[in-house]
């Protein structure tokens, strides 16, 4: 037994030394939107209606002051311009404000990022949700349960615990966090062998073996969902659902196939 214990701190203190060696690549500069596509339904990729997304005080904010008071299912997403497949992504996000009107209740302080998505050039205009794994952020209203970190799957399924899951979200043993405070979240994807969501240090969501399929995903390229094909990676998008949300210290490690760290060139 000691020597099982002695060889597992070996290994744990192994892991760490290898993640010491990886590099934290900056996706969000802090500054402007270089670098990120804003595509909102109804609007053609690069089109960032109303100022949806923009910069300010070193975050990136979603608004919706120029959207005259009215939603009408506008959903949005700003990608970032590449694809990953296995990585660590962290970020920090807090709800604020009041949601714009015209929408359902769940939008509620809901909002999230897209993970192992599509591309925006391959969503038409009028296009509703991605493709794509959605780490669902959610804000407490100071009376109900309201589970952070959870995993909704628009056009998409998963394994969990060896059974496919086709519920398209699925609650995660995560925290309800109300108020505007900063929220830690974090992801580790391995491909489609492993993919954990994180808050606040905790993992409080593990799936695995994503594949194209199932609904809650309209006016589609139907070239663009082939049912049954793996979702081994993807583009990483931030949500706009209506309530304004906020952005910062958006940063990803690029991890090889058994999750150590890759050695990244600093870029000029």
């Amino acid at each position: 037994m000691k020597l099982h214990f002695l060889l597992f701190l070996l290994c744990f203190a192994g892991t760490l030394s290898a993640q010491s060696t990886g590099r934290w690549i900056t996706l969000f500069n802090g500054k402007n939107l270089d670098g990120w596509t804003a595509k909102i339904s109804g609007y053609e990729a690069g089109d960032n209606f109303a100022n949806t997304y923009r910069v300010e005080n070193g975050v990136i904010k979603t608004a919706y002051d120029g959207y005259d008071d009215n939603f009408n299912n506008r959903f949005g997403l700003l990608f970032y311009e590449k694809p990953f497949s296995h990585y660590r992504l962290k970020l920090k996000y807090r709800f604020t404000g009041e949601q714009c009107k015209g929408v359902a209740e769940w939008a509620w302080r809901n909002s999230g990022v897209m993970i192992h998505s599509q591309s925006p050039q391959s969503m038409p205009r009028d296009q509703d949700f991605p493709i794509s794994l959605e780490v669902q952020f959610l804000g407490g209203d100071g009376t109900n349960e309201r589970p952070t970190g959870n995993l909704c799957t628009p056009g998409t399924h998963v394994v969990i615990n060896g059974k496919l899951e086709e519920q398209h979200c699925i609650t995660a043993n995560a925290p309800t966090i109300p108020g505007d405070r900063w929220v830690r979240a974090e992801v580790l994807a391995l491909g489609d062998s492993l993919i954990q969501h994180i808050i606040e240090g905790k993992v409080v969501i593990s799936y695995s073996k994503p594949v194209i399929g199932g609904t809650v995903v309209s006016k589609y390229d139907p070239a663009a969902k082939k049912d049954g094909m793996p979702l081994t990676g993807g583009y990483i998008a931030l949500q706009s659902e209506s309530h304004p949300i906020e952005f910062k210290q958006i940063k990803l490690m690029i991890l090889d196939e058994n999750g150590r760290p890759v050695r990244t060139q600093k870029r000029k």
